[in-house]
C-alpha cells in the first residue's frame, strides 16, 4: 500500500506540474488579448509622396518591343504594368493621379487620391487605360511634358511622366519647344519605353483591327511648320516662292519608331525633371524615390498586433505541447 501511495503521489505531483505551466500559458496569453484590447496608438512621423502619372497613349506605343511581367507586349501595357507597380510602392497616406498624354496636352482623368484607401479603384482605372483614348494622330511629346508639367503643378504634386518619346510629326529642326516655366519647380521622373532599335508601328482600321503596319508614305517625314532649314536653297526643285522647302517629297524613318532616350534627356534637362529608362539597371521604385519630394506626416501607428502575436503563441505553445505530451489512459483490466 505504502509502495502504491508513493507512486500516486509522483503521479499526482506529475499531473499538478502539467497543470501549473498550461494555468500560466493560458494566463499569459489572457493578459496579452487585454493588452491587445487597450493599446495605444503611437504617433510617428513618416514620409509620404504625391504623385500624377502621365502615360502616352499615342499610336507608337501600340510597338511590341517592351516587356510586361518578363513577356514581350506593347510599350502602352508596360507602362500600365510601371504605373501599377508605382501605385503597390507607395506607403499608406500618399496620393496617386493619373492623367493621358496624346496630341500636344496631358488630360487629368483625376486628381491625386489616396492610394491604400482607394487602390482597387486606381489599378481598374489604370488598366482600363487604351489607345483608342488618343483623339489625335500627332505626339508632340515636349509639349505634352510641359502641359503635364502645369497640371502637376495645380495639384501639388510631382509628374512621371511615361513615354516613348517619339515625336509626330517631328520637330522642326530637332528644336525643343520653348519652356515657359521654372527649370525644377516641379519634381519629378521622365520614364523612357520602348527598345533602342527602330521598329513598325502597327497600324489599324475605323474599327480598332490591326491591318499592318505603317510605310514611310503613311507618316510626315519631316515637319514643314514655319520656316525652311538652312539647307533649304540646296534642295531639288528648291523655289524660293512656291516650294521654299524643296520640290521633292521627304524621306526618312520616321514609320519606324524606337525610345528616344536622347531626345527624353533632353526635356529633362530643360524641365528640371528626372530620366529613367524602363527596366533599367538601377529600378523605378528607386528612381521615383530619388526624384520625386517626400512630404512629412504624423501617422497613428496601432501597438495591438504587438499583444496579439504574443497571445496567439502563447494559445500555439500551449495546445501545441499539450498534444506532444498527452498519454492515453491505460486500459481497464479485463476479467
Amino acid at each position: 500500500m505504502r509502495a502504491a501511495a508513493s507512486v500516486g503521489g509522483a503521479g499526482g505531483y506529475g499531473l499538478g506540474h502539467r497543470r501549473d505551466w498550461r494555468f500560466w500559458l493560458l494566463l499569459a496569453a489572457l493578459l496579452a488579448i487585454l493588452a491587445a484590447l487597450f493599446a495605444p496608438r503611437i504617433v510617428q512621423t513618416g514620409t509620404v509622396r504625391d504623385v500624377l502619372v502621365v502615360i502616352d497613349v499615342t499610336g507608337s506605343m501600340n510597338v511590341r518591343d517592351a516587356l510586361s511581367e518578363g513577356r514581350p507586349a506593347t510599350r502602352l501595357a508596360a507602362a500600365k504594368g510601371a504605373a501599377r507597380d508605382i501605385l503597390a510602392g507607395l506607403p499608406c497616406g500618399s496620393r496617386f493621379g493619373l492623367a493621358i498624354f496624346t496630341e500636344r496636352r496631358s488630360f487629368l482623368l483625376f486628381e491625386p487620391a489616396e492610394v491604400c484607401g482607394n487602390f482597387a479603384a486606381i489599378a481598374g482605372s489604370i488598366d482600363a487605360l487604351d489607345w483608342r483614348m488618343a483623339w489625335e494622330g500627332d505626339s508632340y511629346v515636349g509639349r505634352g511634358v510641359h502641359s503635364g508639367i502645369d497640371l502637376a503643378a495645380g495639384l501639388k504634386a510631382d509628374l512621371i511622366f511615361m513615354t516613348d518619346g517619339h515625336e509626330a510629326p517631328p520637330l522642326p529642326g530637332g528644336a525643343l519647344p520653348s519652356f515657359d516655366g521654372k527649370p525644377g519647380e516641379v519634381a519629378g521622373l521622365l520614364v523612357g519605353i520602348g527598345g533602342a532599335d527602330p521598329s513598325p508601328i502597327p497600324k489599324f482600321d475605323q474599327d480598332g483591327r490591326e491591318v499592318g503596319f505603317y510605310e514611310e508614305q503613311d507618316v510626315p517625314q519631316e515637319n514643314r511648320m514655319g520656316p525652311p532649314p538652312e539647307d533649304a536653297a540646296s534642295r531639288a526643285g528648291w523655289n524660293p516662292r512656291n516650294a521654299p522647302w524643296g520640290g521633292e517629297a521627304a524621306t526618312g524613318t520616321e514609320h519606324l519608331s524606337a525610345m528616344r532616350e536622347e531626345h527624353l534627356r533632353a526635356l529633362a534637362a530643360q524641365t528640371g525633371l528626372g530620366f529613367v529608362a524602363l527596366g533599367a539597371g538601377g529600378g523605378l521604385l528607386a528612381a521615383v524615390e530619388a526624384d520625386t519630394r517626400p512630404r512629412p506626416v504624423e501617422m497613428r501607428v496601432d501597438t495591438a498586433a504587438i499583444p496579439a502575436a504574443l497571445a496567439l503563441f502563447c494559445l500555439a505553445l500551449l495546445f501545441g505541447l499539450g498534444a506532444t505530451t498527452s498519454r492515453r489512459p491505460d486500459r481497464l483490466p479485463t476479467r
